[in-house]
């Protein structure tokens, strides 16, 4: 198994009830691909560096998560297809202790 983390922005007009689903679809997504969540980390609503989709603020979460390779490729597209997270990145992680060793 391998460590990622997913780091997401959902459009700030969104309310809490459907916040709370698609959080739940992602996590979904990412167990039923074998994936084990490790943290789930809400940031909450945030100000934008710069202005996407005509949107100044937006809702950050983090998920730390492992699973296997193919994985990030199922999330990469449910996210793409999830009209309201506007910016996404999925990060493969090095274990810290692993990178010492070097």
């Amino acid at each position: 198994m391998v460590h990622y983390e997913v780091t997401f922005v959902i459009t700030p007009d969104f309310d809490e009830e459907k916040t709370q689903n698609l959080l739940k679809d992602i996590k979904e997504t990412i167990e039923d691909k074998n994936g084990r969540i490790i943290d789930v980390d809400v940031w909450g609503k945030r100000k934008l560096a710069y202005e996407i989709e005509g949107f100044n603020t937006g809702f950050y979460v983090v998920i730390q998560f492992e699973a296997p390779s193919d994985t990030p490729a199922e999330l990469e597209r449910v996210l793409k297809i999830t009209d309201e997270v506007i910016r996404f990145i999925i990060l493969k992680r090095e274990d810290k202790k692993l990178s010492a060793k070097n």
